[in-house]
């Protein structure tokens, strides 16, 4: 998979992620929502540009933030459907956060472990002949 296509994956299931934290959680503005909003939205979006601009500690700060978000959407997931109540929005909205997730981890080791290539070393210059004395 190209990276082009998978920066795509990554925008699109990030717009459907923030349409849906933004259904979850209501549009109000609530004295933690901001705080959500930066952690869980603005963050991987700055940590996906800076991957795109090739900062390769951006790359791995990508995969570990994505890392421990997809284990904590595995478990709410898990949390969602054992419980009695209604599954609804709650879990397709941590599907989608960890699809998310999932492709941010992919994304950024991908770029991680993109080093390009090895430059050719140069040619040897001949020796000098010898001067005429």
């Amino acid at each position: 998979m190209k990276q082009t296509a998978l920066l795509n994956l990554l925008i699109g299931a990030f717009i459907v992620e923030t349409g849906f934290f933004l259904i979850e959680n209501g549009t109000s503005t609530k004295s933690g929502m901001a705080w959500r909003i930066g952690f869980f939205i603005l963050t991987p979006l700055a940590l996906s540009v800076l991957i795109w601009l090739r900062f390769r500690w951006a790359a791995m700060a990508c995969v570990i933030y994505a890392t421990v978000g997809l284990a904590l959407n595995i478990a709410t997931i898990i949390q969602v459907v054992t419980k009695d109540s209604e599954v609804g929005v709650a879990l397709i909205a941590n599907v989608i956060s960890g699809l998310f997730n999932f492709f941010l981890i992919v994304f950024g080791g991908r770029s991680f472990l993109d080093v390009g290539p090895v430059p050719m070393p140069l040619e040897p210059r001949p020796p000098n002949p010898p001067s005429p004395s």
